[in-house]
């Protein structure tokens, strides 16, 4: 599985498009008054003010080339403030090699770059935001992450250690191999690096066989599987 495609519901789209498009430059795709879909590498991600209720935000990550980190750290801290954790401003995950940052947006998503450096390419050229991969997580908020977990398994979207599920945990649903995850979990867990617990918000996550996962305004999982017809 890789993303495809992720829509994400915001109370401030001027300010999106400010951020991600004049101020980070990443490509804007298209647009309306409503509307923002910019290109992540090989995914696009929009942002659509329609419908809203609250203040949704989302937990969200971007894959960068795998020596590229520090590099990328520093271009990020010219631009908006780093997150901090335990007094630490980057995270290491000993388990998949891989170095994380993060940051909040206008929104109060927690926006992640994370390097793997087992398996993301590597880099020459200086870092820009031509050098952003993909889209590699989404946070799927769900009522009953052992029913939604299973519903993903069934268009072949497992958990990458094919560990059992559980409602406490979080799990990575998706292939180890290419660093890209759907990241389960139900209401109240902290994410970390932010003082934000996950929350249920409507989404739509496609991904590149074009099977569709949404959460829809009812706040019910629909999960469509690719016709071979």
């Amino acid at each position: 599985m890789e993303i495809k495609s992720v829509t994400l519901q915001t109370e401030c789209i001027k300010k999106m498009r400010k951020f991600y498009v004049e101020k980070f430059g990443f490509p804007l795709l298209k647009e309306d008054k409503n509307s923002i879909q910019i290109v992540i590498g090989s995914s696009t991600l929009k942002f659509t003010s329609e419908n809203i209720e609250g203040k949704p935000y989302y937990h969200f990550a971007f894959n960068i080339p795998a020596n590229k980190f520090a590099e990328a750290k520093s271009w990020v801290r010219g631009k908006v403030s780093l997150n901090i954790e335990d007094g630490d401003d980057e995270a290491y995950f000993s388990d998949s090699h891989a170095h994380s940052l993060y940051f909040y947006d206008p929104a109060g998503n927690i926006v992640e770059f994370i390097s793997r450096h087992a398996i993301s390419k590597k880099e020459m050229e200086p870092f820009s935001i031509e050098s952003v991969l993909n889209i590699s997580e989404i946070g799927l908020i769900v009522d009953d992450a052992i029913d939604a977990g299973k519903r993903l398994m069934d268009i072949g979207i497992h958990e990458r250690e094919n560990e059992p599920l559980n409602p406490t945990s979080l799990h990575f649903m998706g292939d180890a191999s290419k660093g890209i995850f759907i990241l389960l979990t139900q209401p109240g867990r902290r994410w970390i690096f932010s003082d934000k617990l996950s929350a249920i918000y409507p989404l739509e996550i496609i991904t590149t066989n074009n099977n569709t996962i949404i959460m829809n305004s009812d706040k019910q999982l629909e999960v469509y599987k690719t016709s071979n017809k």
